[in-house]
């Protein structure tokens, strides 16, 4: 084909009752006249077109199947929600709602009352306030109770998290001061008494999240930092990054944070929690006054479809033992390995694989030295990438020549999606 045998865009989307067909026949023609400068040959350009045009109504933000045994998978979409969160979450945003309406008085309510009362009775808080993450909640904090003053850290909790994240830049933009005390791997109480003056608003201890420090360490108790907090006079803020409401091994809890004295306790609602993507805020009343009272509130409130998820995923946890089954997150991190062979046994018979033992991840920052004993099922390396452009989408780990598929993050339900997906690929 030559250049002068290209068709016009109107002539190419003449046949398609579309109104995105002109500017589709548009990109078609446009990437024909480079293919055709290059010597090669377009192909037909009718079907080019359809393609194009299926592409553009295609949506980009898929299902995947995780089978890499990563359980809270930052990159893909962290915890999955329980039935009940996806029940609330398209009961209530299915129409109107009351999500800022007081029904019972008539009047304007506040979104924060539908999680507020059951936060406090899950965490022993005096009050709560939730935004849109848990950056949010540390940057709301900062700003409200220590802007223009300065903040203590140990130089040990200073970290950075996923995409950038450092806690220094979230001081800064908070318009707190911070100010280091202790070394990398040794931070005493003495370390903070020492650094209070006039200037300081806020102690703050923050989770090291994804890594730990082992060996010559040290690191003072919460129930020091506080009682050093309370004879100042300052409150302490615990970040706990993921945090959770029930004993995780050795992760801690917002309730014994609140125990041991901390003022305010954030932390994520999307990751040892197991529902949408929230911040958490919880501890003294007064002070959740002054973060709700604060402009930037407004900025960083939550919306509404992931306030209802977290309604619904915190109502499992009245009920533990019921929370432990359905929340996906507290499933996968408590199933026996028996059972994850067994799965994994199922889904070899089915695409022909191998099982092989492994070892599955808490992720999310949580838990980084913690190893979960689990089992794949093995298959031809070959498939990986056709099976990441499956519908639904399958992600896996590549390992020595094969991909494993682990079946510690697979549900049972998945397991002949996923044999259909392998067999379609192959």
């Amino acid at each position: 084909m030559e250049l002068r045998d290209l068709p016009s865009v109107d002539e190419l989307a003449r046949d398609h009752d579309d109104p995105l067909a002109v500017d589709a026949a548009r990109a078609v023609i446009a990437r024909a006249r480079e293919t055709i400068r290059r010597g090669a040959d377009p192909g037909d350009l009718t079907t080019l077109l359809r393609e194009e045009l299926a592409a553009v109504r295609r949506p980009t933000f898929r299902r995947v199947l995780n089978a890499t045994g990563v359980i809270v998978h930052t990159n893909l979409g962290r915890a999955p929600l329980a039935a009940a969160a996806l029940e609330r979450a398209i009961e209530a945003t299915r129409g109107y709602s009351n999500l800022e309406y007081d029904l019972a008085e008539g009047r304007r309510g506040s979104r924060q009352d539908h999680v507020a009362s059951i936060l406090c009775r899950l965490t022993g808080a005096e009050a709560a306030l939730v935004v849109n993450n848990n950056a949010a909640a540390l940057l709301l904090a900062l700003a409200a109770l220590a802007e223009g003053r300065d903040v203590i850290v140990s130089r040990g909790e200073l970290i950075e998290i996923g995409d950038g994240f450092r806690i220094p830049d979230v001081l800064a933009r908070s318009g707190a001061r911070l100010v280091e005390v202790g070394t990398t791997n040794r931070t005493r109480a003495g370390d903070y008494e020492r650094a209070i003056d006039e200037r300081t608003a806020l102690l703050l201890r923050v989770h090291q999240s994804n890594f730990r420090v082992v060996g010559f360490a040290e690191r003072p108790r919460l129930e020091d930092l506080a009682e050093i907090a309370r004879v100042g006079s300052l409150p302490l803020l615990d970040d706990l990054g993921s945090g959770a409401l029930i004993d995780l091994s050795d992760e801690p809890t917002a309730r014994a944070s609140l125990a041991a004295g901390a003022d305010l306790v954030c932390f994520s609602g999307d990751k040892l929690l197991g529902g949408p993507q929230a911040g958490i805020i919880v501890g003294s009343a007064e002070l959740i006054e002054r973060l709700r009272r604060h402009p930037l509130h407004r900025a960083l409130r939550i919306d509404k479809l992931s306030l209802a998820a977290l309604e619904g995923t915190l109502l499992l946890y009245l009920d533990p033992e019921r929370a432990l089954a359905e929340v996906p997150v507290l499933r996968m991190l408590r199933e026996s390995p028996e059972t994850v062979h067994a799965r994994a046994e199922r889904l070899a018979a089915a695409v022909g694989g191998e099982v092989e033992e492994t070892v599955a991840r808490v992720g999310g920052g949580a838990l980084p030295l913690h190893e979960l004993s689990s089992f794949a099922c093995a298959v031809e390396e070959s498939l990986a990438a056709p099976l990441r452009m499956h519908e639904p989408a399958v992600v896996g780990i590549v390992r020595d020549g094969r991909l494993l598929l682990d079946c510690r993050t697979l549900a049972d339900a998945e397991l002949d999606i996923l044999a259909a997906a392998v067999a379609a690929c192959r």
